[in-house]
C-alpha cells in the first residue's frame, strides 16, 4: 500500500471536524499513514488551543482528541540533522521540515493544509 505522511494541520482538521475534514479524509484513503513522533505533541497543542477558545466545546474536543489515538498512524523517528539541513534549505520550521523529510525518505505523499509546506509537496 502506498504511504502518506500526514501532518498536524491535516489531522487536526479531520479530528476536530474542521471544514477541510472531508477533503482530508478522501486524500488519506488507501494509504498507509505515517508521521514523525512529534505528531501527537502537536495535536495535543491544537486540542488545548481549541479548548481555550471554545470552552463550551471542551468535552467534545477532548473526546475527539482521545478518539484520534485509534487511528492507525505509524510514528517514525526522523534524522534530526537532516531535518535541520532541510529546514535551512526550505526556510520551513524544523517541525514542518520533519514531515517533509519523512515524506521524502519514505517516498510517500505529504498530506497537509499548511500553505508554506504545500509548496514542497509532489
Amino acid at each position: 500500500m502506498p504511504i502518506a505522511v500526514v501532518d498536524t494541520s491535516a489531522l487536526g482538521a479531520l479530528v476536530f471536524g474542521e471544514p477541510e475534514a472531508e477533503s482530508v479524509a478522501k486524500k488519506l484513503t488507501g494509504f498507509t499513514l505515517m508521521a514523525p513522533n512529534l505528531l501527537w505533541y502537536e495535536l495535543a497543542s491544537v486540542c488545548l488551543k481549541k479548548i481555550k477558545y471554545y470552552p463550551e466545546k471542551s468535552s467534545a474536543l477532548f473526546n475527539a482528541f482521545q478518539l484520534a489515538a485509534n487511528l492507525q498512524i505509524e510514528l517514525v523517528d526522523v534524522d534530526h540533522t537532516a531535518v535541520v539541513v532541510l529546514a535551512q534549505e526550505t526556510s520551513l520550521t524544523s517541525y514542518d521540515a520533519a514531515y517533509l523529510w519523512l515524506s521524502r525518505e519514505c517516498h510517500g505523499v505529504l498530506i497537509t493544509l499548511d500553505k508554506q509546506l504545500k509548496k514542497f509537496t509532489r
